[in-house]
């Protein structure tokens, strides 16, 4: 009687000469995934065209895989969309730090092939430089052909209402496919606020309506601490608050309209992100709290926890998970009714850090919290996480064996099943290398367990007891 349509999109491959040669890939999809990784065996030079959320993430793993890899993006800074130029200044600088190296302000005129493959990049200004391996990373399109050619209204995706609704109001269509009010998302977040809607409407309760959604940002690359969301570019009638330390690598920016937060930018420090966003969504005016909110919410009294742990600060309504729309209040529900006691079984009952993982230290610090002395480490006669095989008698005896000085070089040599590892294996492996190689293993501060990190231990109301 109704249909759902739930078609996607496609990547957008640059329409230029070469872009059909062998080692010219998009990143949408597990395949591409496993292409890359192929490629980073046998080749050297990889081509990342595109600075944002996707090419630099696509540019940090491929640099894990051993390539030298060069982004090419053809705005002033990166990821344009998502910070102002301060901010993407300073991610640049972060990124270069890893190896990783930057063209800006590029455009690009074709690849050049050798043997059928891909061998060069060349820009319009005349420069060239090597290429084995080009991801292109510069956008999606809604795949609404199945739409279009049924005779429904589409205008770059299908035309829905705030009910889900085409113009055919026995069809209904959610998801990156979707034009909502001329605007289509590409996140994922969206798309379950738009699938709890269509749902009411499909079992016949007639009683959602969505409106569009405010959405936020995270960078899926480690040691890069980066969130975005809203408006923060400003206009009229709006002014900003900003917080820049260059030397400590922090930057905050707040865009306020009407006494209310309408967009923010952190780098370096995002401990307050989920907090800024709760007020952005509410809409809350902030006038009474204005001197205080750059500083965060704990500046605005004693939160029991001074500080260091964020899941206690947080309300139960506050997202956790924005990959699959988690908030905290379902996880800490899950972990008491469910009898929950791991990460792994809070991914397997709740999805939350099952997908891109950036949220694993939080949902960590959430089981601490709500488990106390009930919590406990990882048992050693099993494997170290579901990032590797090895246990941790296996993965010390790997380190002294061949001397991995960095969590990178070890990962890659005991061949971990993902690039950045997990808010279980990173801090083991911190832990075991600076242990065995005391003074020339490199230490990771932000690799550390949540008790070693602030120097106390959780306890199970989010306090922390300090013995001198």
């Amino acid at each position: 009687d109704r249909l759902l349509l739930a078609t996607g999109s496609k990547p957008f491959m640059l329409p230029i000469p070469g872009a059909d040669l062998q080692g010219v890939l998009g990143y949408r999809d597990i395949k591409d995934t496993n292409d890359m990784i192929e490629a980073a065996k046998h080749y050297k030079h990889a081509v990342v065209i595109g600075g944002g959320l996707l090419g630099l993430e696509a540019a940090n793993g491929l640099k894990i895989q051993g390539m030298e890899v060069t982004v090419v993006h053809k705005n002033e800074w990166l990821l344009e969309r998502q910070l102002d130029r301060a901010a993407g200044k300073m991610l640049q600088k972060s990124l270069e730090s890893k190896g990783l190296n930057f063209l800006l302000q590029k455009d690009t005129e074709c690849l050049i092939g050798k043997d059928n493959r891909v061998s060069a990049v060349k820009f319009k200004d005349g420069e060239e430089i090597p290429a084995d391996l080009v991801v292109m990373a510069v956008g999606i399109r809604p795949n609404y052909a199945l739409a279009e050619s049924a005779g429904i209204h589409c205008d770059r995706g299908i035309v829905v209402n705030d009910t889900m609704q085409t113009y055919d109001p026995r069809i209904y269509a959610v998801g990156e496919c979707v034009s909502h009010r001329g605007i289509s998302y590409g996140l994922v977040a969206p798309l379950f606020e738009m699938a709890k809607v269509c749902a009411t409407h499909l079992a016949n309760f007639g009683i959602g309506l969505y409106k569009g959604s405010v959405t936020s940002t995270k960078l899926k690359v480690t040691g890069i601490d980066l969130f975005s969301a809203g408006d923060f570019s400003g206009g009229e009638d709006t002014e900003e608050i900003v917080l820049h330390d260059a030397v400590g690598g922090v930057y905050k920016k707040l865009v306020i309209k009407n006494d209310k937060i309408i967009g923010s930018v952190l780098y370096g420090d995002t401990t307050d992100g989920a907090w800024y966003f709760q007020m952005l969504r509410d809409q809350k005016p902030i006038h009474e709290i204005r001197d205080h909110l750059m500083f965060g919410q704990d500046s605005l009294g004693n939160t029991g926890h001074q500080g260091q742990d964020k899941a206690s600060a947080m309300t139960d309504e506050m997202e956790v998970c924005g990959c699959n729309g988690v908030c905290k209040g379902t996880i800490v529900k899950a972990i008491k009714e469910k009898g929950l006691f791991t990460i792994d079984d809070v991914k397997k009952q709740t999805k939350a850090a099952s997908s891109c993982g950036s949220c694993t230290g939080l949902v960590e610090q959430i089981l601490a919290s709500t488990l106390g002395g009930g919590y406990a480490a990882p048992s050693t006669s099993k494997a170290v996480c579901g990032c590797t095989d090895f246990n941790h008698e296996q993965v010390r005896e790997e380190i002294r064996k061949h001397k991995y000085l960095e969590i990178p070089a070890a990962m890659k040599g005991m061949g971990w099943k993902t690039p950045n590892g997990c808010a279980t294996c990173r801090p083991a492996l911190n832990y075991y290398l600076i242990s065995t190689w005391p003074h020339e293993a490199k230490d990771d501060p932000q690799s550390r367990f949540i008790n070693e990190r602030v120097h106390a231990n959780i306890q199970k109301d989010g306090t922390y007891s300090v013995i001198p």
